[in-house]
């Protein structure tokens, strides 16, 4: 039996037509507001573990902090000491922010600035991966927090 291009056009068009209805049942069940919680989700659970392992208690900087700082990281222009002290912080601050969706776009735009400097200045071959974390924290800083988040509830976009 030969196919003619009318029974090839058929057969696509079912496929395409069947995907197509796929494509709309996933973009209604996976919307914006659930994307963003899981981009806040995952990437505030990426930065504030790597801040948790230079603090012991609350925040108090371990010592060894300091020589990671001091020895491997090498930020220019910012001294180890300070340097240390603001990622630290940075790395609580912000992924708290992010889980709560409270200044989504602000807390994500730091994060992509935390990212670009251990990017350009600290770790240039591991591009792959902060390319995924920026992915995340250019979701967030276009689109915002979602409806599950408290930017939402008051109002801040």
């Amino acid at each position: 039996m030969q196919t003619t291009p009318i029974d090839t056009a058929r057969t696509l068009g079912g496929l395409r037509g069947g995907w197509n209805r796929f494509a709309d049942l996933a973009s209604q069940l996976i919307g914006h507001s659930l994307l963003a919680l899981v981009c806040r989700l995952s990437i505030a659970a990426i930065f504030f573990l790597s801040g948790r392992t230079k603090v012991s208690g609350l925040l108090t900087l371990k010592p060894g902090t300091y020589v990671l700082f001091r020895d491997e990281y090498k930020i220019p222009v910012i001294p180890p000491e300070i340097a240390a002290h603001i990622a630290a912080y940075s790395e609580h601050l912000f992924p708290l922010l992010l889980v709560l969706g409270l200044f989504t776009r602000g807390a994500a735009l730091a994060l992509l600035g935390m990212t670009t400097v251990i990017e350009v200045f600290v770790y240039p071959d591991a591009w792959p991966t902060h390319l995924s974390w920026a992915g995340l924290l250019l979701y967030m800083i276009g689109r915002g927090g979602g409806v599950f988040s408290l930017d939402y509830r008051l109002g801040i976009k």
